[in-house]
């Protein structure tokens, strides 16, 4: 989490985060797993997706959101046996 003497609070951030104009643009922005958890912790982050109606995905530490609601595909397939996880199966 961000560090006590910091100004930015975690709705601050968030709040810059999705004021990008890549969002109102319903394009794609792309953060840091350590720096989202570091700002405004995973389970916040979540939340504001999922009420935005957005669609999340986790590479290698990458956090990328689709900021609009179209159904996304994979167009070379996803890998054998990869599946989508609950926030259960995640752990977040």
């Amino acid at each position: 989490m961000i560090p006590a003497h910091s100004p930015l609070t975690p709705e601050n951030w968030l709040r810059d985060l999705f004021d990008a104009q890549a969002v109102r643009d319903g394009a794609v922005i792309r953060r840091k797993a350590r720096d989202i958890e570091r700002y405004a912790g995973m389970d916040r982050f979540l939340a504001e997706v999922r009420r935005r109606g957005f669609q999340v995905a986790e590479n290698s530490g990458q956090i990328v959101i689709f900021c609009n609601r179209a159904q996304g595909r994979w167009l070379t397939g996803p890998p054998a046996g990869l599946r989508a996880l609950s926030l259960q199966e995640s752990g977040t």
